[in-house]
């Protein structure tokens, strides 16, 4: 039975990783560096609290200035991505990002702090709409969703190292890890520079021969005028706020009931590591089925999983409630990857892939505002109340509009032409040519 099982398991994780192109797998370990080195993003409200003194407000300021970064350069970064190319955006993006991480573990001033967080977010988040466009380009529409789940094993593998070994560090010197995540992104500027070439796809036919106004057949506000596609970010932004509560109301609420930056990094560790034992087995396993069903599954799953947070008390009872929101993100995941796939044409992935990056930045600038508001003036029981409502709506808002892709309403610029709300492995090779996101 054992040599049985072993021999499934070999044979599905050979079925998972083949076929998929060179390229693809330098950026997927560019990924996971980056992702060795993320330190600012989870540290920070521990940092700004415990490590200076600040209040859950200030902490929560400092994290929406970073958000604010990304929902900028989001949309700034989709544009160049489509007109400089996805190679020269992202390595930009990356060296920048280097930069300014290392100069933020130096500030001092509270002004100062909060205006390197700022640029910090902006460069951050500049790199997510050259490396969706990327995958888009390099990946054969069928096998989409199995490299972008890869991908997200990728991100959150990294973290469950970084997570948890970066706690310690952080008991030791919070500027190593600065230095630290600002010497592996500089790493990962150089394996782009060195090893992925430009993947932007050459227009034909008229597309070629337009010039500029070529260029501008998909603009931002095509991207705003598509219904379908706009609902889609709407409930990403909803998910969005749920999941950043783990790096920004949890932390903090941690903090107050007296834990560790260690033990809060134990706790989260668990998300990642659940992530990289369940990621490709959960997503063999629901990529036909239902979308509707399981984008509504994880809604809920999401904000219960939080809300039961307010009954947390100890280390494991934390890490019980990770594994609850854990599953939520496994699921959702590559399910509205596909919808993002299916509803997004080939020459405009970089500006569609900035609005849905855009989603997740307003949700990191919106969060960590309500968060610290909310810990400070009613108590961290009330956050988590306020997940469980929230994911509720996004569980409704999930039902109607996959209804309505069902019946094929509603109008946008997607490179289905149609809406059909097929299973979910359809959208891989549904969209002609369109983007998958990775997130976040």
């Amino acid at each position: 039975m054992a040599t049985v099982s072993l021999a499934s398991f070999r044979r599905a994780a050979r079925e998972s990783v083949a076929g998929l192109p060179r390229e693809f797998w330098w950026l997927w370990t560019s990924t996971l560096v980056n992702r060795l080195g993320a330190f600012v993003a989870t540290f920070m409200a521990l940092y700004l609290t415990l490590e200076r003194g600040y209040s859950a407000s200030f902490a929560g300021l400092v994290a929406a200035l970073h958000g604010l970064g990304g929902v900028v350069s989001s949309l700034v970064a989709g544009v160049m991505t489509d007109r400089l190319g996805r190679r020269p955006t992202l390595m930009a993006a990356q060296a920048s990002t280097a930069v300014a991480v290392a100069v933020l573990g130096f500030m001092e001033h509270p002004v100062a702090i909060a205006l390197v967080a700022l640029v910090v977010g902006m460069t951050s988040n500049a790199s997510r709409p050259a490396v969706q466009a990327m995958m888009s380009d390099i990946v054969a529409p069928e096998d989409r969703v199995r490299a972008f789940a890869l991908n997200f094993w990728a991100i959150n593998l990294g973290f469950a190292v970084s997570s948890s070994a970066a706690g310690f560090v952080a008991e030791y010197s919070y500027l190593a890890g600065f230095l630290g995540e600002a010497a592996l992104t500089l790493v990962c500027a150089v394996l782009v520079y060195v090893k992925l070439p430009e993947s932007r796809p050459e227009r034909s036919g008229a597309a070629a021969g337009g010039g500029a106004a070529a260029e501008e057949a998909v603009s931002l506000g095509t991207v705003l005028r598509d219904r379908r596609f706009m609902g889609v970010v709407g409930l990403s932004f909803l998910i969005s706020l749920i999941f950043t509560q783990g790096s920004v109301g949890l932390p903090v609420a941690m903090g107050a009931a007296g834990f560790s930056a260690g033990d809060y990094g134990l706790v989260i560790a668990v998300n990642g590591m659940l992530i990289v034992a369940l990621q490709i087995p959960v997503t063999r396993f629901v990529e036909h089925r239902d979308p509707k069903r399981l984008l509504v599954v994880s809604a809920v799953l999401a904000g219960y999983g939080f809300g039961l947070t307010a009954f947390a008390g100890s280390i494991g009872a934390y890490a019980l409630t990770v594994c609850v929101w854990t599953l939520a993100e496994i699921i959702n995941a590559p399910t509205q990857m596909g919808l993002v796939v299916r509803l997004s044409p080939a020459h405009g992935r970089g500006r569609y892939q900035g609005m849905y990056t855009m989603s997740w930045s307003v949700a990191a600038l919106v969060a960590p505002l309500m968060a610290g508001h909310v810990i400070d003036r009613f108590g961290a029981e009330w956050l988590w109340g306020s997940t469980a409502v929230i994911g509720t709506a996004a569980a409704f808002g999930y039902w109607a509009l996959m209804r309505r892709l069902a019946t094929g309403s509603g109008t946008g610029a997607g490179a289905d032409g149609a809406a059909t709300a097929g299973p979910a492995a359809a959208p891989a090779g549904a969209g002609a040519g369109a983007p998958v996101d990775v997130t976040p």
